[in-house]
């Protein structure tokens, strides 16, 4: 199971650890390695591409073994190193989806 990251947030967050993609509109695919997620935005470690704040992306990624779409924007971007940087996106079209699935794993954590 996945735990859940403990804090006050509008979004309970998930802990995740899973290859996503994601691209610029209209741009080449780029991979990330997801940290956490929750129905407001998701967090994650882009691996040698370039992003920057305010850049708009879709995003495709997994929630209990299913594949889902979204589109954010990035509030903020973290340099880890030469090749990765720490993102936060916030959503503003997510898979419809989404909440009933994160819900599913917030209570299988609790369980």
């Amino acid at each position: 199971m996945v735990p859940i990251v403990e804090e006050r947030r509008k979004y309970p967050r998930i802990a995740t650890d899973q290859v996503i993609s994601f691209s610029h509109l209209d741009a080449t695919d780029c991979l990330g390695l997801s940290r956490d997620v929750s129905a407001g935005g998701l967090r994650f470690e882009a691996i040698a591409c370039e992003i920057a704040l305010g850049d708009v992306i879709c995003l495709t990624f997994r929630l209990s073994g299913e594949p889902l779409e979204a589109r954010g924007t990035v509030v903020w971007a973290t340099e880890v190193d030469a090749f990765a940087t720490e993102v936060g996106v916030e959503f503003h079209d997510l898979d419809p989806r989404a909440p009933r699935l994160l819900a599913e794993l917030q209570r299988a954590e609790r369980a």
